[in-house]
């Protein structure tokens, strides 16, 4: 069982930067893949990034490329979500996820691809 716990939202105006964090509490094989998916108040949870924690291989939807960066730290269990240029439609709740498996296609990122998720951190951004 992995225990995914997020961290790092705030409010922040429009244009600032904000820098997510996921610690998995238990080890997370160099296997496992990553992601981060946002979900705004009535709409549905939407896939942001996802990284292989081995290669660090990543994937981006178009909705955030360019602006929103995963990384990792393997020695660590941690992965991060550096979010730049951010805009009032980032405003959501952000959530970790983690699978071992790799999914039978990286695009688009689904929920379906990952089995465990952390509880979520709110950001918000004010115009």
């Amino acid at each position: 069982q992995v225990h995914l716990v997020e961290s790092g939202g705030d409010t922040v105006q429009a244009g600032g930067s904000l820098n997510l964090s996921c610690v998995a509490s238990e080890y997370t094989s160099p296997r496992y893949f990553m992601g981060w998916f946002r979900q705004a108040p009535g709409g549905e949870r939407e896939g942001l990034a996802r990284i292989h924690m081995d290669s660090s291989n990543t994937y981006y939807s178009d909705s955030v490329k360019g602006r929103f960066t995963i990384s990792r730290e393997a020695a660590k269990n941690t992965v991060y979500l550096l979010m730049n240029s951010l805009k009032p439609e980032d405003t959501a709740m952000y959530y970790c996820a983690a699978d071992e498996f790799e999914p039978g296609s990286w695009d688009p990122i689904r929920e379906s691809d990952f089995g465990y998720w952390g509880q979520g951190t709110q950001v918000t951004v004010s115009a």
